[in-house]
């Protein structure tokens, strides 16, 4: 008799920053293993939240190293935090716009002509804490809070922008260097200095089954490392 051979599908949250980084390293992680993922993309404090009351999530990677140490602290996760890189800011806007982001980077954002600047819940999403840090830190926050449009989360933020609903956007660089964002938009590298380093890790969850375990695995091999740094992911900040 041949053996039947039953593949896993891998439950995983992931912050919507890696929605096209992460794809990529499930599509590499099933073509080597054979095991699918199912793929939860959202904020990292309403993943924190639904982890910590139960959510059946295997790998939780978050837009910062906060919420998976607090679920550590917890009880919830099965070994270490694994840092994958450092997230990036950027300011993006699309080409119709006629706001030359480049040339004004942080002062595009108190022109006249911008009415509506979209950013990240700051309340759950780190995307959001670091653009507010970064509006602070450049002295323009008071200005422009009145413009502010909040997106649930970064992936929900940059559609705001694409879509025409915000004039300019304070986004993830991972979504900024997608195709689909390159082909609609530009942007601006807000400097790494002008807000707090953006530490992103993963952690598995307790009661992971052993596919899941290969996939936490996975994220620390070369393929998924460069698709990491071709994401914009960095070492250090």
């Amino acid at each position: 008799m041949l053996a039947i051979l039953w593949l896993a599908v891998v439950s995983i949250a992931a912050a919507s920053d890696l929605n096209f980084a992460i794809r990529d390293i499930a599509g590499e992680f099933k073509k080597s293993t054979g095991n699918d993922v199912r793929l939860t993309l959202g904020s990292s404090g309403n993943f924190f939240s639904q982890i910590a009351n139960g959510a059946p999530f295997e790998v939780f990677l978050s837009a910062d190293t906060t919420y998976p140490r607090q679920l550590q602290s917890s009880g919830k996760t099965d070994g270490e935090i694994f840092v994958y890189g450092n997230g990036r800011l950027v300011l993006w806007t699309s080409k119709d716009s006629g706001i030359d982001v480049e040339k004004l980077g942080m002062k595009a954002l108190v022109l006249p002509s911008v009415r509506k600047i979209a950013i990240a819940n700051p309340e759950h999403a780190p995307y959001g804490r670091a653009a507010v840090a970064a509006m602070q830190g450049a002295k323009v926050y008071d200005q422009v809070k009145g413009k502010l449009v909040m997106g649930e989360n970064i992936s929900q933020t940059a559609q705001f922008v694409q879509s025409g609903a915000a004039d300019i956007g304070v986004v993830a660089l991972a979504l900024a260097l997608s195709a689909p964002m390159q082909a609609s938009g530009r942007y601006w590298i807000i400097p790494s200095g002008t807000y707090p380093p953006m530490e992103q890790g993963a952690v598995l969850l307790k009661g992971a089954s052993p596919a899941a375990r290969a996939f936490f695995e996975w994220l620390k091999t070369p393929q998924a490392r460069s698709v990491f740094e071709r994401y914009g992911f960095v070492e250090k900040q």
